[in-house]
């Protein structure tokens, strides 16, 4: 029984997971959010962080667009780059 229960560990232990996240937290417009790449993706609890200021900007033109399955609206916000550590405009749709 002991053998049939380490056996199955190892199984389980083996089983391919997702190797990205499919949620993470970001600044976004000034305060820490989660960003999900799916509307059925669980966010994550993002930790109390602070955020770089907002500079003063005017957003993009946004053509109309219709949300993902899940969501209610869609709008350009800015989000803090990691790599480029700066703001930039990104379309979140909630």
């Amino acid at each position: 029984m002991r053998l049939f229960a380490v056996l199955a560990l190892i199984g389980l232990a083996a089983v391919p997971t997702g190797s990205h996240a499919s949620c993470v937290c970001r600044c976004v417009d000034g305060e820490m959010v989660p960003l999900c790449t799916s509307s059925i993706d669980l966010p994550p609890i993002c930790p109390p962080t602070i955020c770089p200021l907002v500079p003063p900007s005017i957003a993009p033109i946004q053509p109309p667009v219709i949300p993902p399955i899940g969501t209610t609206h869609c709008e350009q916000k800015q989000v803090w780059s990691e790599v480029r550590g700066e703001y930039v405009w990104r379309e979140v749709c909630g």
